[in-house]
C-alpha cells in the first residue's frame, strides 16, 4: 500500500513534469479519496512545493513550464483560427516541417486531409494527428523525450535537422518579443528551433496573442529574417507594430 509520503511525492512528480490533475483525477489515480487528497496538496503547500488552485495546485518555481495538455486547452478558437490560416500556405508536394506545441498540434490536425505532403516532426502530438493520414508521409526527430512539452529535444534530433530542407517550417513558441525573438523554457529547445529555422525557406512563428511580448522564461531563439508571425485578432496594433518595425512580416488570423 502506497504511504502518505510517497503518494505526495508522486503527486510533486507529476506535478513538475506533466502538469497537475484535478483532485478527482488524482483521487482516482491513487485510488483515495478526493479528502485524501486535499490533505496532501495542503501538505505539499505547507512545504512550499505547490501553489493551491481551484481544484488542484500548481509547482512552485522548480518547474514552472505548463505541460502540453494544460496548453491545449488554452485560447482554443485562436489556435484553432492561426492553424486553419497556416494550413492554407501548404502546397500540394511540399516538404515540411512542424515544431512541438498545441497551436502547430491544430495545424497538423488541420493537415490531415491533405495530399502528398511530407511532414518531419519532433512533437508527440504531430505524429499522433498524422499517424493514419493517408495522404501524408511522416518523418520523427528522434532524441530526447521532455516529457512535459511531448517533443524530442538534443543531439540526435538536431544531427538528422542538418540531413534535410524544408519548403516551410512552422515554429511554436512560449512567448515571443519583437526584439530577442522567441521565448523557451528549456535550452535543448532553444537549439533545436535555432536549426529548425535555418532549414526552412520559408519560416513561420506561430502565436496567439496572449504570448506577445511575454518573458516567462530565460531561453531566446534569435531567428534571422524573414519570418512571420502569426498571431489572432486579439493583438493590439501597438503589439503587432513592434515586429512591423523589426522586419517581421505579420499575418493576424481571424476567427470563423
Amino acid at each position: 500500500m502506497t504511504t502518505a509520503r510517497t503518494r505526495r511525492e508522486e503527486i510533486y512528480h507529476l506535478a513538475v513534469t506533466t502538469g497537475l490533475a484535478s483532485v478527482e483525477e488524482l483521487s482516482k489515480h491513487f485510488n483515495v479519496t478526493p479528502s485524501t487528497i486535499r490533505r496532501d496538496l495542503a501538505q505539499l503547500h505547507t512545504e512550499g512545493k505547490l501553489a493551491r488552485t481551484y481544484g488542484g495546485a500548481l509547482p512552485l518555481g522548480a518547474h514552472p513550464e505548463p505541460s502540453l495538455r494544460q496548453r491545449t486547452g488554452e485560447a482554443y478558437e485562436q489556435k484553432h483560427a492561426i492553424a486553419a490560416w497556416a494550413a492554407g500556405q501548404v502546397r500540394t508536394g511540399e516538404s515540411v516541417l512542424l515544431d512541438g506545441g498545441s497551436t502547430v498540434g491544430a495545424l497538423a490536425h488541420a493537415l490531415r486531409g491533405s495530399e502528398a505532403l511530407t511532414i518531419t516532426t519532433p512533437g508527440v502530438n504531430t505524429l499522433q494527428e498524422l499517424q493514419d493520414a493517408p495522404g501524408v508521409v511522416v518523418n520523427c526527430l528522434g532524441g530526447r523525450f521532455r516529457e512535459v512539452s511531448q517533443t524530442f529535444v538534443g543531439p540526435l534530433a538536431e544531427a538528422a535537422l542538418e540531413r534535410m530542407t524544408f519548403d516551410r517550417v512552422f515554429l511554436g513558441a512560449d512567448a515571443v518579443t519583437a526584439d530577442d525573438g522567441l521565448c523557451e523554457a528549456d535550452h535543448e529547445q532553444t537549439r533545436l528551433k535555432e536549426l529548425m529555422a535555418r532549414r526552412g525557406e520559408a519560416v513561420y512563428v506561430l502565436a496567439d496573442s496572449s504570448k506577445l511580448g511575454k518573458r516567462p522564461f530565460h531561453s531566446w531563439v534569435r531567428l534571422p529574417l524573414p519570418w512571420t508571425l502569426v498571431t489572432d485578432a486579439g493583438a493590439s496594433e501597438e503589439q503587432l507594430a513592434l515586429f512591423r518595425t523589426a522586419g517581421v512580416k505579420v499575418e493576424v488570423a481571424r476567427l470563423a
